[in-house]
């Protein structure tokens, strides 16, 4: 299982980005990698495998895009954290790389500081789907026991609750796509509408007394990591 302080492969057309990037990563205690183009990190990622690859979109030979697809369809990359980096700070763009298989999505200008938060979170993140327990500031997910407790209360959810927050914790920070939380929490069987998970957030936002919920409209919903 990756930790934190693994291999993290950069891919950016630009010499300075890529500069920035694996500096702050490597004194965050990071070992990073380089490519210039989506056909070289293909062939670096086969190599390097790294744990994490930040991927920028608009490039030469390949785009961001096409070299995530086909990422994906390798049986070594399907769970390689994949975080895009991209100038294109539109809903579609955002919605198209997660569909596709991208973990999350910043934009351009770099944050540094920020980027490097990103990335401990997600690789935190990658950490906790593997514990029985979940634990995010106040709030304690204890699996086996089918139990949420918050600032030491214990919170009495129904199943579909539970479940609901549980994936949307397992992932902090990260944006679920609606289609994606029926899917994972519903099943593909079930017939329910978009409106059955709001009523579900609601809920749980009312037993818990804490928005710890962010709804990002029109594309569906994540765990705040500012608690």
């Amino acid at each position: 299982m990756a930790q934190e302080g693994g291999k993290i492969l950069i891919v950016d057309d630009e010499a300075d980005i890529l500069e920035i990037i694996s500096y702050n990563l490597q004194i965050s205690g990071y070992e990073t990698a380089t490519a210039r183009d989506g056909e070289e990190a293909l062939e670096k990622a086969k190599r390097f495998n790294p744990d994490l690859i930040i991927l920028d979109i608009m490039m030469p030979n390949k785009n961001g895009m096409d070299a995530c697809r086909e990422l994906r369809r390798l049986p070594a990359f399907q769970e390689t954290l994949i975080l895009f980096l991209t100038a294109l700070g539109d809903e579609k763009s955002e919605v198209e790389g997660l569909n596709i298989g991208a973990d999350d999505y910043i934009t351009k200008p770099i944050k540094p500081r920020l980027l490097v938060s990103r990335v401990n979170a997600l690789f935190r993140r990658l950490n906790k789907e593997e514990e029985k327990v979940i634990r995010i500031g106040d709030l304690v997910i204890d699996r086996d026991k089918f139990n949420v407790s918050y600032k030491d209360r214990d919170i009495a959810l129904a199943k579909k609750e539970f479940e609901l927050l549980e994936l949307l914790a397992s992932k902090p920070g990260r944006v679920f796509l609606r289609n994606e939380i029926l899917s994972q929490v519903w099943g593909t069987e079930v017939i329910v509408g978009n409106r059955t998970i709001d009523v579900h957030v609601r809920k749980i936002r009312q037993k818990i007394g804490a928005d710890l919920l962010t709804t990002v409209k029109g594309v569906g919903y994540k765990f705040d990591l500012m608690m």
